[in-house]
């Protein structure tokens, strides 16, 4: 049996475990442990969690990769574009994509009797991928852009809201153009993302009532939208898809922009990437909390046995022998902290991930609840991290052993 581990085991499990003077200082070093750890799962699963309700909202609203005409400005009122079936049979065979869509959008105010508001329509065709917005439907069906041209029409809450429509309600949007154009919808869906600033812009309608509004043909569009299978590798497939569609044109000689939606949206992804800063900075100061937990504990447990450890220097132990006593000592004490911290984090993420118990304000967050989301890998990153860290930290103030000589032990009270 390891000599070293069996000390410490009989140290840190023995029956007069629970009456050491240390003992105190021992469970307050454990609580420090435990509790930073809590901290750390929760930050790492919220924001991970946020970030990727932010993402999901941000991709249902305009895909992973937009492909559209290059001569478009900054506004909704697209250019129009003829997408080649051979390139899009290229862009589906790209590594990583998972579906593609038609789209096109077109800029206009949605007036009633006592409100209105600027809006942008988005249209739709029987390509599309209504996954996001059948999540997200609190009330009535989904178009069919399958049929003949419809004038039904999928609207946020919000804007039911700030418009006093409701289901099965008509109302007129007005399009400002040399000639002013007007359409009648009907609300025949209701969604709510609680992504406040997409929600009070965008109803989604057939493809062809864009189309017939920009006096385009069948085979015109604003773009594609191209969806992936997941965002981690969003770049590279971005420039994989870029590699297609540079220096190609259309039959009327438009030349395609491709760009991903961290392209088109720079500051909402830029905000994203910042709250990363907030979670090292968290980390950092509850591994510098439990760092300094650990070292009190152990400095403590060193002065209590500092009989035994002339005792065990006089009959031969090395330095390196004693400390590695204690080293295991406080990895017992880790052990059991990050044990705790585990259960305990794992268990408020659960309760929140299932029954939403802490609320936000949409408006001001996003989203209604806290978001969870639990990533295995990160979880046990986590721990590998704290135990390895744990490790560096004890190394120098088990140092201490060193100075402490047979001689000077036999005197101390």
């Amino acid at each position: 049996m390891n000599f070293e581990y069996y000390i410490a085991s009989k140290i840190h499990f023995g029956k007069d475990a629970e009456k050491n003077v240390a003992r105190p200082a021992v469970r307050i070093a454990m609580i420090g442990i435990a509790i930073g750890l809590v901290v750390m799962l929760l930050s790492i699963s919220i924001v991970t969690g946020f970030k990727d309700a932010i993402r999901s909202k941000t991709i249902g609203f305009g895909g992973h990769v937009q492909i559209t005409n290059f001569d478009n400005n900054i506004t909704y009122q697209m250019q129009p574009i003829e997408m080649d079936l051979s390139l899009i049979q290229q862009v589906m065979r790209v590594e990583g994509v998972r579906h593609v869509q038609h789209f096109a959008t077109k800029p206009g105010i949605i007036k009633t009797d006592a409100e209105s508001q600027g809006i942008i329509v988005k249209g739709v065709g029987e390509d599309f991928d209504w996954d996001f917005f059948e999540n997200n439907l609190i009330e009535g069906n989904l178009i069919n852009t399958k049929d003949s041209l419809t004038n039904n029409v999928l609207i946020s809450k919000t804007l039911c809201n700030l418009l006093n429509l409701k289901l099965g309600d008509s109302f007129l949007t007005y399009f400002i153009e040399e000639e002013i154009r007007v359409r009648k919808f009907t609300v025949t869906g209701i969604y709510s993302t609680n992504f406040t600033d997409y929600d009070k812009t965008f109803i989604i309608s057939d493809i062809r009532q864009v189309q017939h509004l920009n006096n385009w043909h069948s085979t015109q569009f604003g773009g594609l939208e191209i969806l992936l299978y997941g965002f981690e590798n969003i770049d590279l497939i971005g420039d994989k898809i870029y590699a297609l569609t540079s220096n190609r044109f259309d039959q009327d000689g438009a030349t395609y922009l491709t760009r991903t939606i961290k392209e088109l949206n720079p500051q909402i992804f830029s905000w994203l990437s910042f709250l990363d800063k907030n979670v090292w900075v968290i980390l950092f100061l509850m591994f510098a909390v439990a760092g300094f937990s650990m070292i009190s504990g152990l400095l403590i447990l060193i002065l209590e046995r500092t009989q035994m450890i002339g005792l065990l220097k006089a009959l031969g132990c090395t330095n390196w022998s004693v400390r590695k006593i204690f080293l295991y000592h406080l990895f017992f004490l880790i052990g059991k902290g990050m044990l705790y911290g585990n259960i305990i984090g794992l268990i408020i993420c659960a309760l929140q991930y299932f029954f939403h118990i802490v609320p936000l304000n949409p408006e001001a967050y996003y989203v209604s609840t806290v978001p969870i989301r639990f990533n295995v890998l990160f979880i046990i990153l986590l721990n590998a991290v704290t135990l390895v860290a744990s490790f560096f930290v004890m190394i120098v103030p088990s140092y201490l052993v060193t100075k402490i000589s047979p001689a000077m032990t036999m005197r101390y009270e």
